[in-house]
């Protein structure tokens, strides 16, 4: 019999890439989340993003529900945009003599590569209904230089062989 974890391939990758990752972490090693977000187990919750080009710009959108402009900083940083903050609700219900709260707080962190052509200075950002939109135009983008190298065979030996 099959473990109910492992009843579809994929849900068997799921579980042993988590295994995989605890494990690293636990020697301190971060796994490829490390590139984006530093320290991934830091931050409580992602926020949704949308990243799209239309008419010469570039947009980026984060949906951050019950959060307001100030719970929310924006960087740009060597054609790095950076979305970073945090959030905290707490909500209280009384009803017949019963008091029921909760309460959500969760820090966090999401970074963005900014293409070629995109001009940083005119960046603007506006913040409605818990949806932030921030917005770049983009200028004409020059082609990038590409050196195609040619491959000889190896006649000498390999640095390191």
């Amino acid at each position: 019999m099959v473990p109910a974890s492992f009843r579809t391939p994929f849900a068997m990758m799921r579980r042993l890439s988590e295994e995989m990752e605890r494990v690293f972490e636990d020697v301190g090693f971060r796994g490829p989340l490390a590139l984006i977000t530093p320290n991934a187990r830091s931050f409580d919750w992602l926020p949704a993003l949308e990243v799209f080009e239309r008419d010469n710009k570039l947009f980026v959108r984060a949906e951050l529900p019950g959060l307001t402009k100030h719970d929310v900083k924006i960087e740009i940083v060597e054609r790095m945009l950076t979305i970073h903050g945090e959030r905290k609700q707490e909500k209280e219900e009384k009803t017949e003599g019963i008091i029921r709260s909760e309460r959500c707080y969760g820090t966090f962190f999401r970074q963005i590569a900014l293409p070629a052509g995109v001009n940083m200075d005119a960046a603007k950002a506006t913040f409605k209904n818990g949806m932030l939109e921030i917005e770049m135009p983009v200028t004409a983008k020059k082609a990038e230089a590409v050196r195609r190298l040619k491959i000889e065979e190896g006649e000498k030996q390999l640095v390191g062989a």
